[in-house]
């Protein structure tokens, strides 16, 4: 099937990993708070969604610091948080490709439908897990984007321009509200895999909301690139 669409515009997908398969999140924050907390700083749940969620690392600890009326550097206390988050990344990423995952990879490359997998981790030992699957269909890509919580509408763009893709033919999949609104405006349709920590969010726009990763997703992305 791949070899029936070689010629035809290639149709993909881009999977968020890191807040999807992975509960990215609640990961985040977790680090957040053990980072901020030797910093004299608490944080909630409250905090982060009001001043965190959304922007960059060190754009949003800069709010934040402020509005507590903190002194500590902003930029180090980013540089520290976005490294400690991707070592925490790092320590589950393996495991986090399940049979559910690869199944639904899988389904997709079945069809000829080109998946990027998107990690702010070391893309060496996802590389490795996704083996199995051809290096031309399923990509592993290294997301450079410093947003606290889920990418930026430049960042599905990034991710299609250099892995071949056309917004208009790609969905993404992602592990939140903003994160459906961000790749609705880069001109892609959206799925959504919900974890507990952002439940709150508004998941208006996105074709599908599920839970977990499996091979009946599939059909819901096929149904998004028009090819059901």
């Amino acid at each position: 099937m791949a070899e029936e669409n070689k010629n035809a515009l290639q149709r993909g997908v881009v999977v968020e990993f890191d807040f999807t398969a992975i509960d990215g999140s609640q990961l985040l924050f977790e680090t957040a708070k053990k980072v901020l907390n030797g910093h004299g700083i608490d944080l909630t749940v409250k905090l982060e969604a009001m001043r965190l969620v959304g922007g960059n690392y060190q754009g949003g600890l800069s709010e934040l610091f402020e509005f507590l009326g903190s002194k500590a550097d902003a930029a180090k206390v980013a540089q520290e948080l976005a490294e400690a988050f991707r070592a925490a990344l790092g320590t589950q990423a393996v495991q986090a490709v399940t049979p559910g995952f690869k199944a639904f990879v899988k389904a997709l490359v079945d069809k000829g439908v080109k998946v990027v997998v998107s990690t702010r981790s070391d893309v060496e030992p996802l590389k490795a897990a996704l083996a199995e699957f051809d290096p031309a269909l399923v990509v592993t890509y290294a997301e450079p984007s410093n947003t606290y919580g889920n990418c930026k509408w430049d960042a599905w763009r990034r991710a299609c321009s250099q892995n071949g893709l056309i917004e208009k033919l790609s969905a993404a999949v992602t592990g939140s509200g903003k994160g459906v609104k961000s790749a609705l405006v880069a001109g892609m349709s959206a799925l959504a895999i919900v974890h507990d920590h952002v439940a709150y969010q508004d998941f208006g726009g996105a074709d599908a909301v599920a839970e977990q990763f499996d091979a009946s997703l599939a059909a819901i992305v096929f149904r998004m690139l028009h090819m059901e």
